[in-house]
Protein backbone atom coordinates (compact mmCIF):
# COMPACT_ATOMS: atom_id res chain seq x y z
CA UNK A 1 0.00 0.00 0.00
CA UNK A 2 1.09 3.52 -0.61
CA UNK A 3 0.65 6.51 1.59
CA UNK A 4 -2.77 7.17 0.11
CA UNK A 5 -4.06 3.65 0.62
CA UNK A 6 -3.87 2.59 -3.04
CA UNK A 7 -2.21 -0.72 -3.76
CA UNK A 8 0.54 -0.64 -6.37
CA UNK A 9 0.80 -3.38 -8.94
CA UNK A 10 3.94 -5.47 -9.06
CA UNK A 11 5.65 -6.45 -12.34
CA UNK A 12 4.63 -10.10 -11.90
CA UNK A 13 0.97 -9.27 -11.45
CA UNK A 14 1.00 -6.99 -14.53
CA UNK A 15 2.62 -9.71 -16.64
CA UNK A 16 0.05 -12.18 -15.38
CA UNK A 17 -2.79 -9.81 -16.22
CA UNK A 18 -1.40 -9.22 -19.73
CA UNK A 19 -0.94 -12.94 -20.29
CA UNK A 20 -4.48 -13.60 -19.06
CA UNK A 21 -5.87 -10.90 -21.32
CA UNK A 22 -4.01 -12.32 -24.33
CA UNK A 23 -5.28 -15.80 -23.53
CA UNK A 24 -8.83 -14.51 -23.17
CA UNK A 25 -8.52 -12.63 -26.48
CA UNK A 26 -7.27 -15.74 -28.25
CA UNK A 27 -10.10 -17.82 -26.84
CA UNK A 28 -12.65 -15.13 -27.67
CA UNK A 29 -11.42 -14.69 -31.23
CA UNK A 30 -11.17 -18.43 -31.50
CA UNK A 31 -8.90 -20.52 -33.57
CA UNK A 32 -10.57 -22.35 -36.40
CA UNK A 33 -11.74 -25.78 -35.40
CA UNK A 34 -11.47 -28.72 -37.74
CA UNK A 35 -15.23 -28.58 -38.37
CA UNK A 36 -14.96 -24.91 -39.29
CA UNK A 37 -12.08 -25.68 -41.65
CA UNK A 38 -14.08 -28.55 -43.10
CA UNK A 39 -17.08 -26.28 -43.56
CA UNK A 40 -14.89 -23.70 -45.29
CA UNK A 41 -13.47 -26.43 -47.53
CA UNK A 42 -17.00 -27.56 -48.45
CA UNK A 43 -18.04 -23.99 -49.22
CA UNK A 44 -14.93 -23.47 -51.35
CA UNK A 45 -15.57 -26.73 -53.21
CA UNK A 46 -19.18 -25.69 -53.82
CA UNK A 47 -18.07 -22.28 -55.06
CA UNK A 48 -15.58 -23.94 -57.40
CA UNK A 49 -18.29 -26.28 -58.70
CA UNK A 50 -20.64 -23.37 -59.34
CA UNK A 51 -17.87 -21.41 -61.07
CA UNK A 52 -16.98 -24.37 -63.28
CA UNK A 53 -20.65 -24.87 -64.12
CA UNK A 54 -21.00 -21.19 -65.01
CA UNK A 55 -17.85 -21.40 -67.13
CA UNK A 56 -19.26 -24.40 -69.02
CA UNK A 57 -22.53 -22.55 -69.61
CA UNK A 58 -20.65 -19.48 -70.81
CA UNK A 59 -18.63 -21.62 -73.22
CA UNK A 60 -21.82 -23.21 -74.55
CA UNK A 61 -23.42 -19.78 -74.94
CA UNK A 62 -20.32 -18.55 -76.77
CA UNK A 63 -20.54 -21.52 -79.16
CA UNK A 64 -24.25 -20.85 -79.71
CA UNK A 65 -23.52 -17.19 -80.40
CA UNK A 66 -20.82 -18.12 -82.91
CA UNK A 67 -23.24 -20.47 -84.68
CA UNK A 68 -25.94 -17.79 -84.72
CA UNK A 69 -23.42 -15.28 -86.10
CA UNK A 70 -22.43 -17.71 -88.87
CA UNK A 71 -26.11 -18.31 -89.71
CA UNK A 72 -26.78 -14.56 -89.76
CA UNK A 73 -23.76 -13.94 -92.00
CA UNK A 74 -24.95 -16.67 -94.36
CA UNK A 75 -28.47 -15.25 -94.41
CA UNK A 76 -27.11 -11.76 -95.09
CA UNK A 77 -25.06 -13.09 -98.00
CA UNK A 78 -28.10 -14.89 -99.44
CA UNK A 79 -30.17 -11.71 -99.05
CA UNK A 80 -27.46 -9.68 -100.83
CA UNK A 81 -27.40 -12.19 -103.72
CA UNK A 82 -31.21 -12.15 -103.95
CA UNK A 83 -31.21 -8.35 -103.96
CA UNK A 84 -28.60 -8.24 -106.73
CA UNK A 85 -30.64 -10.75 -108.77
CA UNK A 86 -33.80 -8.70 -108.26
CA UNK A 87 -31.92 -5.56 -109.37
CA UNK A 88 -30.70 -7.31 -112.54
CA UNK A 89 -34.21 -8.51 -113.34
CA UNK A 90 -35.56 -4.99 -112.76
CA UNK A 91 -32.85 -3.46 -114.96
CA UNK A 92 -33.65 -5.97 -117.75
CA UNK A 93 -37.32 -5.11 -117.53
CA UNK A 94 -36.51 -1.42 -117.99
CA UNK A 95 -34.63 -2.11 -121.22
CA UNK A 96 -37.51 -3.95 -122.84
Amino acid sequence: MTAWGVKTWGVKSVKGAVAGALLAAMVASGCATSSEVGSADQKAAEALRVANEANAKASAAQADAAAARAAADSAAEEARKASEKADRIFQKSLHK
